[in-house]
């Protein structure tokens, strides 16, 4: 089983300062494992980086809310998201995994305890997709909560599903920037924004570290995503969101998390910003 590396270990503080009210709308908490222990279906061993890890960065980098989403490697175990959750509740929100046979009582239990969507994956590394159906079932289940539906897939995937995104009786929050990578850009940049023209899309602008062909290597780092992420916000700036991403699984380098807040600068000016970082999802998350 592959080991995922910590995250960065002395993160600098950014330039750019976030505007009041900032919101990192993708974010996981792992264990500590002796207090909320791994799924054995895991696809991949994590290191512990609880709320007590998470809680300091966010000040350093000055976000003042987040959405904690629940991660593969706890599988439908909640706890650790639920109590991160608890510690701030009026600054925290969650997104799930549940299994199918849910009960009513137990959805409006996740309901008060700050959970305001359900993560469905569609990414190999991660385990099996999941079915579309049962995907289904489950909108209709949480639409009168007010809920949302997340979806990590590619792009050219979330295509040949529009049939099915177009029915969901909830909006629909597409991970990653649906991994469009910088240096394949075509066709897959031209396939997400036809998706994101439906009005039930929304897209989350995290995640340039994965999508990065420079990495690190560009001044400023990243800088190959920019291009990607102004297309997006120019489709759909009303319904995107940005998240960290910390504590970064699955990437081919850490990135220091001070570089993820001086790229935004380049996705957009102040009212750009202003509608990704604070509007939006306020309108998502906040709002019940």
């Amino acid at each position: 089983m592959k080991t995922v590396p910590p995250p960065h270990p002395n993160p600098r503080a950014p330039r750019y300062k976030l505007p009041q009210g900032s919101c990192d709308c993708h974010v996981h908490v792992y264990g500590p494992a002796e207090r909320f222990p791994y799924a054995p279906e895991r696809r991949y061993d994590p290191p512990d980086a609880p709320i007590e890890t998470l809680q300091p960065l966010h000040r350093l980098l000055g976000v003042e809310r987040a959405v904690l989403v629940q991660a593969t490697v706890h599988g439908t175990d909640n706890r650790a998201m639920l109590d991160a959750i608890a510690r701030e509740p009026q600054r925290y929100r969650g997104v799930a995994l549940v299994d199918d046979d849910i009960s009513a009582a137990q959805l409006r239990a996740l309901h008060e305890q700050g959970v305001r969507g359900l993560r469905y994956n569609f990414m190999p590394h991660l385990g099996p997709s999941a079915d579309l159906g049962a995907v289904t079932r489950m909108a209709r289940r949480v639409a009168d909560l007010g809920w949302h539906i997340q979806l990590h897939a590619h792009a050219a995937e979330l295509a040949q599903m529009q049939s099915f995104l177009h029915a969901l009786p909830v909006p629909y929050v597409i991970d990653h920037m649906a991994r469009v990578m910088a240096d394949a850009m075509q066709p897959e940049l031209d396939q997400l924004l036809r998706v994101l023209e439906h009005p039930g899309a929304w897209i989350k602008v995290s995640g340039p570290e994965r999508l990065s062909a420079t990495l690190s290597a560009s001044e400023p780092p990243y800088a190959d995503v920019v291009p990607i992420a102004r297309r997006i916000l120019g489709v759909a700036g009303e319904r995107a969101v940005w998240g960290l991403d910390w504590p970064h699984p699955n990437v081919r380098e850490v990135p220091d998390d001070g570089d993820l807040i001086d790229i935004l600068p380049l996705y957009g000016d102040a009212g750009v910003l202003q509608q990704l970082l604070v509007d939006n999802p306020q309108r998502l998350y906040f709002q019940n």
